[in-house]
């Protein structure tokens, strides 16, 4: 099983749901300055917290600032057993971009 890619307009869909986990890895001023509604920030400090209170079938969109360190953290929690998983593509950089009126602080 291998992490999946998804687009800014299919994360949006995706908040539709109420199951789905928007696990956003940027630091934590950035995150604090503007994020998805609705999204977690994840960082060493709490990703084992995070792992234990999620269902392994969750579904769990992992955000970055351009879609590259995503990979690489959606890859670790299918490798802890997390079974959905998805790097989305052009991190929040793209989502701030086409999504202008979506985002929290």
């Amino acid at each position: 099983m291998s992490m999946k890619h998804i687009s800014v307009a299919q994360t949006k869909q995706f908040l539709e749901r109420d199951d789905v986990v928007i696990a956003d890895i940027r630091d934590e001023n950035s995150f604090s300055q503007g994020h998805i509604p609705g999204a977690e920030h994840l960082s060493n400090a709490n990703i084992a917290h995070f792992m234990q209170e999620k269902e392994f079938d969750q579904p769990i969109i992992v955000v970055c600032y351009h879609g590259i360190s995503s990979q690489g953290a959606a890859s670790y929690l299918i490798e802890q057993g997390f079974e959905d998983v998805y790097s989305m593509d052009g991190g929040f950089t793209q989502w701030a971009s086409e999504l202008p009126d979506f985002i929290s602080k």
